[in-house]
């Protein structure tokens, strides 16, 4: 079984000595998953098994353990090449649209200097030569590969002072962002709600009330649903909670397994509740989504002037074989004009759309989590029950009575001298 790499960083932010609980609250995975991912990487990562008095098992692991696994996995080893390969073609494919845009500029506003100029030679030899050049002046391209910097919108001097600034893209890398953005800012959403979902159990001592797990949920049902708590059968599954009946008849859950730790390490403060982001149209900065907008429309004008052109046969054919491979892959250069504008365009009234429905399920949420901020009398009673059912075992190297990391036979005698026997 490969190793699962969520585990891993799990183990590697607790510190190297866990519990199934701690990995569960900090990579959101479920109890089940977690318990047989760590079994696994300590069989695989030369781990240890320790066992408290109480029956619990933490798992120590070597600070090392990826360089055992890259030593013993091929796969791991052939996916951490793969992952270089691959970063170097994502950009490669991130740039080569605006190297086509660039290219598409060129090979319209060329084609139709040639055909000005085959325009004018027949009608008047003579002027030949102050056409042509009245057309090169009219197309006049600025220094484009100045464009290509990050920083073109500076002065000379303040590029050289801001050129390690690596936090903006570059001319190629912000024409693919205004085409198609950076992608889905919640692409990690379920396992931040896992993960706050375990951290509130956690700081909770293990017990807790639906209310308090409300606000990291999406839908929990009508008003009149939500008074059978359904949507908390999904949390128990994963956690392996229980419920509980008050007399009053309110129900409580708890978490035994989450309400053991191998550390005393303060954790980290969960949300008020699950906000999503919204979604960008772009993380390039306005003046490079303006250039990139204006070359579009450049691109798209150009195409269209091209095909008006191209309509005169007899004058492609005096413009030579560069205008007739132009002519050639025309619809391809108006169909990329086309998409260059018109997919930034769909894609923002997908945007605004999206984020119209993000907002109402992050005011959801936040109207939950206010409802427990202020709690009504009900409320604080039932909260009040689930405290009965809280508590926190911290597993210490002095509750240990066994650990694969030493012979069982000396652990026998540490433990017997330890206590005076």
């Amino acid at each position: 079984m490969t190793p699962n790499p969520t585990i891993m960083q799990a183990v590697e932010k607790l510190g190297y000595r866990v519990t199934v609980g701690d990995v569960a609250t900090q990579s959101g995975l479920n109890l089940a998953e977690a318990g047989q991912g760590l079994l696994a990487l300590a069989s695989d990562a030369g781990g240890h098994l320790q066992v408290a008095e109480t029956g619990d098992v933490v798992y120590l692991f070597p600070r090392n353990f990826r360089d055992i696994l890259r030593n013993k996995y091929l796969k791991l080893r052939l996916q951490a090449r793969w992952q270089k390969i691959w970063g170097i073609l994502f950009y490669l494919i991130r740039i080569s649209f605006g190297i086509y845009l660039i290219a598409s500029i060129a090979l319209i506003t060329i084609a139709i200097i040639l055909i000005i100029t085959a325009m004018n030679s027949s009608n008047n030899n003579n002027d030949r030569s102050s056409n042509s050049s009245g057309s090169w002046g009219f197309f006049y391209f600025p220094d484009l590969f100045w464009y290509f910097s990050p920083n073109y919108g500076y002065s000379a001097p303040q590029r050289r002072r801001s050129r390690h600034d690596s936090s903006e893209m570059n001319f190629f890398e912000a024409i693919f962002s205004f085409l198609f953005g950076d992608g889905n800012p919640n692409a990690n959403l379920e396992e931040r709600r896992w993960q706050e979902i375990a951290t509130v159990i956690r700081s909770n001592r293990g017990a807790v009330v639906a209310e308090q797990i409300a606000p990291y949920l999406n839908d929990i049902g009508e008003v009149y649903q939500q008074e059978y708590e359904d949507y908390m059968l999904p949390v128990l599954l994963r956690f392996n909670g229980q419920p509980s009946v008050s007399p009053e008849g309110q129900i409580v859950y708890y978490f035994p397994e989450l309400q053991v730790r191998a550390s005393k390490k303060q954790l980290q403060p969960a949300s008020v509740y699950l906000e999503e982001f919204p979604w960008r149209f772009s993380a390039a900065s306005s003046g490079q989504v303006m250039l990139s907008a204006g070359l579009g429309v450049v691109n798209l004008v150009g195409a269209v002037i091209l095909g008006g052109l191209l309509a005169d046969g007899t004058v492609v054919a005096r413009a030579g074989s560069f205008v007739a491979f132009v002519q050639g892959i025309y619809w391809v250069l108006l169909a990329y004009g086309i998409g260059f504008l018109g997919v930034p365009l769909i894609r923002h009234l997908w945007i605004k759309w999206r984020n119209r429905k993000i907002a109402a399920r992050n005011r959801d949420r936040l109207n939950r989590a206010r409802i427990l901020a202020s709690p009504d009398a009900a409320l604080h009673q039932k909260i009040l029950y689930a405290s009965q059912f809280a508590q926190e075992k911290v597993i210490s190297n002095e509750d240990l009575i066994y650990s694969t990391e030493n012979d069982l036979l000396d652990q026998e005698v540490e433990r017997k001298l330890g206590s005076g026997e």
